[in-house]
């Protein structure tokens, strides 16, 4: 009975051993490359006169959350969309890096609910995140902001965080000299990291986030979700919030908010807004994308819209060839001033190409008649003046 317990005790050991190191060495990293794929393509053409222009542009992403993911972003990566060396073999002068801190189990567009099991919690405990962040979302979003600085760090100088217009125009100047480098912004993907209390948007403003997402998958203290269950508006909490969001040098983002959050939003502030990833619901008819009234309206703020690569926005069409489409549809919905990109890369969608293959996109946007002066507005121009406008 003895040796019996022990062999048992062996086996209990052994299986706890193999099962941690599945859990914790092997299990982050597929689920990331299986969530993030870019489906197998041939290398999408690009034109001479595509090429040239390319390289002289300034390329900004208004959305990609590689920060979620066990990588080092300073290396090129086998697995994933976006990374250092990828953004600058892409030509991408600024992209903004967002925090997610929840995401509920089941997720999906029509309806979740807040009390759902949390899937951030598993990749969190499974990628060994320090322990501070495994019950706290203010401390995944502040985590999060800790890795694009140690990013930075070790970065060679090809990736500077910016926080302030100053920021903004050392790297775009280093751009302009033919330096490799990327402007990295700090932002999160729904306002649940202030955990109901206003006294966290400082600390999460000093971390170095300058993108404030409202809402994700789920409503929150601040109001209801696009794909919540209460189709609500503004909290008194969620008003409160964006009244100081408006005093601070942020942009405050509309994605994933409730359409009338979003006109709340709208009647109470006077500045630009984006909605930083998405598509043009007259191009493709689902509930992920804001009506085109709606859009127009955030346009008119001097806001921007930023154009999303994945097929439950597109409806379908994720080649180079389908966002041009869709670009060019929301400029003539919006206008030429109010479209960007919006990629959600590293965001859990399949793509058909990562951010090193920008070129293509440059490609097929001259073969939809797009003019030089209207790609470059989009490819980068239009989030610059954003920016501008709300950083000092």
């Amino acid at each position: 009975m003895y040796r019996l317990l022990i062999w048992l005790t062996r086996l209990v050991l052994i299986a706890l051993v193999v099962g941690a190191v599945v859990f914790f060495g092997f299990l982050p990293p597929y689920v990331e490359d299986t969530r993030n794929n870019v489906i197998d393509h041939e290398p999408y053409p690009v034109s001479d006169e595509a090429a040239a222009l390319h390289e002289t542009l300034i390329v900004g992403d208004l959305h990609a959350d590689p920060l979620l993911w066990s990588r080092d972003l300073t290396e090129r990566g086998t697995r994933g969309q976006v990374d250092i060396p990828r953004l600058i073999e892409g030509n991408v002068a600024l992209q903004v890096f967002t925090a997610v801190t929840k995401s509920p189990a089941g997720q999906n567009y029509d309806s979740n609910s807040a009390d759902a099991f949390d899937n951030i919690t598993l990749l969190a405990v499974g990628q060994l995140w320090p322990p501070r962040t495994w019950n706290s979302l203010r401390e995944r979003a502040i985590y999060q902001a800790e890795k694009l600085h140690d990013f930075e760090a070790k970065s060679n100088g090809r990736l500077k965080i910016i926080k302030s217009a100053a920021d903004l125009e050392t790297v775009l100047q280093a751009k302009a000299r033919g330096e490799d480098v990327v402007g990295g912004i700090l932002g999160i993907e729904g306002g649940h990291p202030l955990e109901g209390d206003i006294a966290n948007l400082d600390p999460i403003f000093d971390a170095g986030h300058r993108v404030f997402g409202l809402q994700h998958f789920f409503d929150n203290e601040l109001g209801g979700s696009l794909h919540g269950q209460a189709n609500s508006g503004l909290t008194e909490f969620g008003r409160a919030v964006v009244a100081e969001l408006a005093k601070k040098p942020v942009v405050i983002d509309l994605a994933h908010s409730s359409p009338q959050v979003a006109r709340d939003v709208l009647a109470m502030t006077d500045i630009p807004l984006i909605v930083s990833h998405g598509g043009l619901h007259g191009h493709c008819p689902v509930k992920r994308n804001f009506p085109d009234d709606l859009m127009q309206e955030i346009a008119a703020t001097g806001g921007v819209i930023g154009m999303g690569y994945w097929a439950d926005v597109t409806c379908g069409d994720i080649t180079p060839k389908g966002i041009a489409k869709m670009i060019k549809a929301a400029i003539e919905t919006v206008g030429e001033d109010h479209v960007s990109l919006g990629s959600d890369y590293d965001g859990s969608v399949e793509t058909a190409f990562d951010t090193s293959e920008l070129a293509a996109l440059t490609s097929a946007l001259l073969d939809e008649g797009l003019t030089e002066a209207q790609i470059r507005k989009v490819m980068g121009e239009n989030m610059v003046r954003v920016l501008r406008a709300r950083l000092n």
